[in-house]
C-alpha cells in the first residue's frame, strides 16, 4: 500500500462523514465543529463550502436524491442545491446533554445513528439508533461511550459499531430482514498508545478500516478482527475514511485539528486537511437511505 497523500488543504476543526458521489466523481463530507458541508471534485482539486444552519456531523445519500444528515439538534434531510434542511425527528428529544453523531446506512436502506452525552464523553448514556424509511425510529442498543463509525459487512450480516470512548470496536449479528441486532461482542480492543477508534468502512473483501483519534494512523483488520496493515498520516487525528475514484480504489481521509495545542499544531499543519491513499483493495457502493 502506497502512503497517505495530501489531497486538499481545508483545515477543518473536525473532518468527519465523507461521503463519495460516483456521478460527480466528488467527495462531500462534514466538518463537525465547524458546522459547514464540504465537496470537492476530486480530478480538479476544486472544492466548495456550505455553510449548515444546523450543526452538522454526519451525512449519508437519500436514494430519491439530496442527503439525510444527523446534526447536534436531531435527524433531518439536507438539500446541497438549496442548502436547505427539513428537520425529521431527535432521536434524543427532552435528553439535553444528548445529541447524534456518526450516521450510516444498512443495506437495505436503513439509517443508523450514534448519540452520544456531550457533557462527559466517557459517560456511558450513549446510544444506537435506527431510522426506518417509513421514518418510525427505534432504540436498538446503549451502553456506548460515544458510538462513532458504524459499518456492515458486504453481506450485511455483520454490524460494526465504534465504542469510542471504551477503546474498541463491537460487532453484531445483523437481521438483514427485520434489522434487528444480536450477540454484541468485541471485534476490536485499541491499545491506548494507539489513540481512540473512529470512524469506520468496509472493504469489498470484507475487512474493516479503522481511523484512530490520536492515533496518527487508519487500521485494516481483517473479518476475525486481526490486524492486517496500518497507514500512517502525518496528523495525530485521523477520522474516518471512504472509497472513491472509478473504481472506488481511491481511499479519502478526513482529520482533525481539534483538541491540539498550539504547538502540536505547529508540529502538524496539515491537521484538518484531506489525504488520500491508494490501498490496493476496492471499497464498496455506500447504500443511500431509502425513506
Amino acid at each position: 500500500m502506497n502512503p497517505a497523500e495530501h489531497a486538499l488543504t481545508v483545515q477543518n476543526a473536525a473532518g468527519e462523514s465523507p461521503m463519495w458521489v460516483s456521478e460527480e466523481d466528488a467527495l462531500y463530507w462534514v466538518d463537525c465543529e465547524g458546522d459547514t458541508l464540504f465537496r470537492m471534485e476530486t480530478a480538479s482539486g476544486k472544492h466548495q463550502s456550505f455553510a449548515a444552519e444546523l450543526p452538522v456531523t454526519a451525512i449519508c445519500r437519500r436514494a430519491r436524491g439530496g442527503w439525510i444528515a444527523a446534526t447536534k439538534k436531531g435527524l433531518a434531510f439536507w438539500d446541497a442545491t438549496s442548502n436547505r434542511f427539513e428537520f425529521v425527528v431527535d432521536p434524543e428529544q427532552g435528553h439535553a446533554d444528548h445529541r447524534c453523531n456518526d450516521a450510516a446506512v444498512d443495506r437495505q436502506g436503513r439509517l443508523w445513528v450514534g448519540t452520544l452525552n456531550q457533557r462527559d464523553l466517557f459517560a456511558p448514556t450513549g446510544s444506537l439508533w435506527r431510522l426506518d424509511p417509513d421514518l418510525t425510529l427505534h432504540k436498538m442498543d446503549s451502553g456506548f461511550a460515544v458510538p462513532n463509525g458504524i459499518a456492515f459487512s458486504p453481506d450485511g450480516r455483520t454490524m460494526y459499531v465504534t465504542d469510542m470512548f471504551h477503546g474498541k470496536i463491537v460487532a453484531y449479528d445483523f437481521d438483514v430482514v427485520t434489522g434487528s441486532i444480536a450477540a454484541r461482542r468485541d471485534f476490536a480492543v485499541v491499545p491506548q498508545d494507539a489513540g481512540l477508534p473512529d470512524g469506520l468502512i468496509v472493504d469489498a473483501q470484507g475487512c474493516l478500516w479503522s481511523a484512530h483519534w490520536g492515533g496518527w494512523r487508519v487500521t485494516r483488520y481483517t473479518p476475525d478482527g486481526r490486524i492486517d496493515r496500518e497507514l500512517r498520516l502525518p496528523v495525530a487525528n485521523v477520522t474516518c475514511m471512504a472509497f472513491g475514484g472509478s473504481q472506488l480504489d481511491q481511499l479519502y481521509i478526513t482529520t482533525a485539528w481539534a483538541f491540539l495545542s498550539e504547538e502540536d499544531r505547529k508540529q502538524q499543519p496539515q491537521a484538518g486537511d484531506v489525504f488520500r491513499a491508494t490501498p490496493g483493495v476496492s471499497g464498496l457502493p455506500e447504500p443511500p437511505f431509502a425513506g
